[in-house]
């Protein structure tokens, strides 16, 4: 299962990670560098406008465990 992990940069530039959003979309044309951000923006809130925001593309095993790997 493709997946993102998200970052923000402070002004100071520190790296923190947001978190991780699995993909789910079924049509590959809806995903978009922009709509992956906007789900990091959503996160972090309007208070965060100064952040900038990175993802790096990761890949979830799939476990019939139901306990993801990554």
């Amino acid at each position: 299962m493709m997946a993102y992990e998200l970052y923000s940069i402070d002004v100071k530039n520190r790296i923190e990670f947001i978190g991780i959003l699995p993909e789910r979309r079924k049509d590959p044309k809806r995903i978009t560098n922009e709509s992956i951000l906007n789900w990091g923006r959503m996160i972090l809130g309007n208070r965060e406008n100064d952040k900038k925001i990175f993802y790096k593309c990761i890949t979830i095993d799939d476990n019939p465990d139901g306990v993801l790997g990554i």
